[in-house]
C-alpha cells in the first residue's frame, strides 16, 4: 500500500461519516418538521374552533348580564346554560395535547397560552361565578318599605362572599398573563376581558363588602345615625362639590328614617379654626377647618367628613356615627330605576331633569332662603320613594354600581373598625397612599365663588410613556376644560362673587396628584409653560394651577407624570365628578418587563 492509497481511506471514511450525520439530521428535521406541521394544522383547526366558541361565550355573557341587572331571572338561567356549554367547549378546545405543545414554541407560543388563560377564565366564572349570582336575591341589600330583612342579608352575605372569591382569583389569574409580544387580537381580547372583570370584581366586592357591614351600619346591634350631606358640583370641590344640604339620617333595627335637616350655611364660620393635617393646611390654610363649604379642599375623604362631623357637633350638640355625600347627579341614576317623583311644591324630578332642575334652575327662579327649601323636600321626596316604596332591586343596584364607580357615593365611619372594612374602595374616599396600579389624580376646585361649574365640561387623556433606566415611567396627562356658560342672562346666585374678574368666566383650580411615590414635572397651560404650586399629600406630589375659561372656550392643561419604580404598562385616573360625567381615555402599554 503506497503512503498516496493510505492516506485517502481515512479522508474517505470521514466524508461518508459526514454524510451519514447529514441524512440523519436531515431525516430528524423533516421528522420534527412534519411534526410541527401537523401540530401546528390541528392547532389551527382547534385555534378557530376555540375562536368561535369565545366569540358565542362573549356575545352570551353581555345578554346574561342585561337580563341580571333587568331582573329577567327565568331568561338568565338559560342564557347561562348556553354560556357554560359554549365556555366549555372554548377551554376543551384549547386543553389537548396538541395545543399544550404549541404553547411551547417561540412566537406563537405567548398568544396560545393567552388565549388558554381567557378561554379557562371564562368557563370559571361561568361554573362558579355565575350560577351563585343568580341564586343570589340581591333585593336583600336593598331596605323595603323602609326597613332591611336582615335575615335574608346574612344569607346573601354568605352566597356573595363565594362569588367574589371566584371572581377575585379569575382576575389575578387573568391579571397575570404577559402580554408583550402578543398579535393585536389576542392582546385586544385580553383586554377587553380584564376590563370587564375588573368591573364585575369591584361589584362583587361591593355587594360582599355592603353584606357584611349594612347589619351593623343599619342599628341591627343599637340605634345610629348618619350625616347624609348633598355635594354641588356647580361650585366645584375636590371630592365632587361644595356641601351644601344636610340631613340626620336615623337607623335602628334596619329601619331607615329622616330625621332634621338644614344647610351648610347654617354652621356659619369656625374661630379659631378646627385643626386640619399639616399637608391639607399646607395647601388650603385655615379654610377646610374654618368653613363647612370647605371642608373638601383635599380629595381625601375621610378628612373631609371628620371635619364636617365635628363642626356638626359643636354647633348642634349631636354626635353622629359616620358621613354619607352624594350628589343630584347620584339622583337621576337613582330616579331611573324609581321612575319620576313630585316635590311638595309641584316640580317633577325625573332622571332627565333632575340635575338641571337642581344645578341650574333652582339658581335663576329662586333666592338663597327658597334654594335650600327646595333641596330639602327634593332630598326628602327621593329619599322617601327610594327606602318606603318598592323599587327594582337590579335597576338600583346598577344605578349604585355607577355613582360608586364614578366616585359620587362616598362614605366614613367614625368608629376605625368599621371604616377599615371599606379599605381603599371608592366609596371609602381615600387617597391611597400605596398604589396597587400607578394612579393620577385630578381635583377640581372651583375659584370663582359662584355656580358656575355645571357648565364645565371635561376631558381627561393619560398615555402611558416610556420606562426609564431607574425603574420610573412616564405618564402624559391631558386635560381639557371647556365651558358651555353663556354670555349673559345669569342670575346673580349664579355669578356669586365673580372672583375671576369677569363673572361669566370660570376659574377652576386644577390640582394633579402623582401616583404614589410619583412626582409632577412640567405644567403647560395651552401649550405655554405655567408656574404651579407645589405640595404634597398622602405621599403623592401635587400641583395646582389656575385655569379661567370664558363662555364657550376651551383651556388645555398638560403635565407629565412620573410613577414610582413599577413596570406596569396600565394607569388609572382618579377624576373630581362633574355635574356632566368626565370624557376619558386611558392609552395602556407593554410592561417594561416584557
Amino acid at each position: 500500500m503506497t503512503e498516496s492509497e493510505s492516506g485517502r481511506r481515512p479522508r474517505g471514511r470521514s466524508r461518508r461519516r459526514r454524510r451519514a450525520r447529514l441524512r440523519r439530521a436531515l431525516l430528524a428535521g423533516l421528522v420534527v418538521g412534519s411534526l410541527l406541521l401537523l401540530t401546528g394544522g390541528w392547532v389551527g383547526v382547534r385555534g378557530w374552533q376555540a375562536r368561535a366558541h369565545l366569540l358565542n361565550a362573549a356575545g352570551l355573557a353581555r345578554d346574561l348580564s342585561a337580563q341580571v341587572v333587568s331582573g329577567d331571572t327565568d331568561r338568565a338561567q338559560r342564557t347561562l346554560a348556553a354560556l357554560q356549554e359554549q365556555a366549555a367547549a372554548a377551554r376543551a378546545a384549547t386543553g389537548d395535547p396538541g395545543w399544550w405543545l404549541g404553547r411551547q414554541t417561540p412566537f406563537a407560543g405567548d398568544n396560545l397560552a393567552a388565549v388558554r388563560q381567557i378561554a379557562v377564565a371564562i368557563d370559571e366564572l361561568s361554573r362558579q361565578a355565575f350560577p351563585a349570582l343568580l341564586r343570589t336575591d340581591l333585593s336583600s341589600l336593598l331596605p323595603r318599605a323602609g326597613r332591611l330583612d336582615v335575615g335574608r342579608l346574612r344569607t346573601v352575605s354568605t352566597e356573595m362572599a363565594t362569588v367574589d372569591d371566584a371572581v377575585q382569583a379569575t382576575r389575578a389569574d387573568l391579571a397575570a398573563v404577559p402580554t408583550g409580544g402578543l398579535v393585536s387580537q389576542v392582546a385586544q381580547a385580553l383586554t377587553d376581558l380584564r376590563t370587564e372583570i375588573d368591573r364585575l370584581a369591584g361589584l362583587t366586592a361591593a355587594a360582599d363588602q355592603a353584606a357584611r357591614v349594612l347589619p351593623p351600619l343599619l342599628g341591627v346591634d343599637g340605634p345610629r345615625s348618619y350625616l347624609l350631606v348633598s355635594q354641588n358640583p356647580a361650585e366645584l370641590r375636590a371630592t365632587g362639590g361644595m356641601i351644601g344640604a344636610y340631613a340626620v339620617l336615623h337607623a335602628d333595627a334596619g329601619r331607615v328614617r329622616m330625621g332634621r335637616q338644614g344647610s351648610s350655611a347654617e354652621l356659619a364660620r369656625f374661630t379659631p379654626p378646627l385643626a386640619v393635617p399639616p399637608e391639607v393646611r399646607a395647601a388650603w390654610g385655615d379654610l377646610p377647618g374654618m368653613y363647612p363649604a370647605d371642608v373638601n379642599l383635599t380629595p381625601h375623604f375621610p378628612t373631609a367628613a371628620a371635619l364636617y362631623r365635628e363642626m356638626f357637633r359643636r354647633r348642634t350638640g349631636t354626635v353622629v356615627d359616620g358621613v354619607l355625600a352624594v350628589d343630584p347627579v347620584v339622583l337621576s341614576y337613582l330616579l331611573k330605576a324609581t321612575g319620576p317623583v313630585l316635590v311638595p311644591d309641584g316640580v317633577p324630578l325625573a332622571t332627565d331633569t333632575v340635575v338641571r332642575a337642581l344645578l341650574s334652575d333652582a339658581y335663576q327662579r329662586l333666592d338663597t332662603r327658597q334654594q335650600d327649601q327646595f333641596f330639602a323636600t327634593a332630598g326628602a321626596a327621593v329619599f322617601d320613594t327610594l327606602f318606603k316604596n318598592n323599587v327594582n332591586p337590579r335597576g338600583l343596584m346598577s344605578a349604585f354600581d355607577r355613582a360608586v364607580r364614578e366616585r359620587r357615593i362616598l362614605f366614613w365611619s367614625a368608629r376605625p373598625e368599621e371604616q377599615r372594612m371599606f379599605g381603599d374602595s371608592r366609596m371609602a374616599g381615600v387617597l391611597p397612599e400605596k398604589d396597587t396600579v400607578p394612579t393620577v389624580g385630578v381635583f377640581l376646585n372651583d375659584g370663582s365663588g359662584a355656580k358656575l361649574g355645571y357648565y364645565l365640561r371635561p376631558t381627561a387623556t393619560l398615555t402611558v410613556g416610556e420606562c426609564r433606566s431607574d425603574g420610573r415611567r412616564e405618564l402624559r396627562l391631558r386635560v381639557t376644560l371647556h365651558s358651555s356658560a353663556p354670555k349673559s342672562g345669569l342670575s346673580t346666585s349664579v355669578l356669586g362673587l365673580g372672583l375671576a374678574g369677569d363673572p361669566y368666566t370660570v376659574r377652576t383650580l386644577v390640582s394633579v396628584h402623582s401616583p404614589a411615590g410619583g412626582a409632577v414635572l412640567g405644567t403647560r397651560l395651552d401649550g405655554v409653560e405655567v408656574a404651579v404650586g407645589a405640595d404634597s399629600e398622602r405621599n403623592r406630589h401635587t400641583v395646582t394651577t389656575n385655569v379661567d375659561v370664558g363662555p364657550g372656550a376651551t383651556r388645555t392643561l398638560e403635565t407629565t407624570v412620573l410613577t414610582a419604580s413599577t413596570g406596569s404598562g396600565s394607569a388609572e385616573l382618579w377624576l373630581t365628578p362633574t355635574a356632566t360625567p368626565w370624557t376619558t381615555q386611558v392609552v395602556t402599554a407593554p410592561s417594561c418587563d416584557q
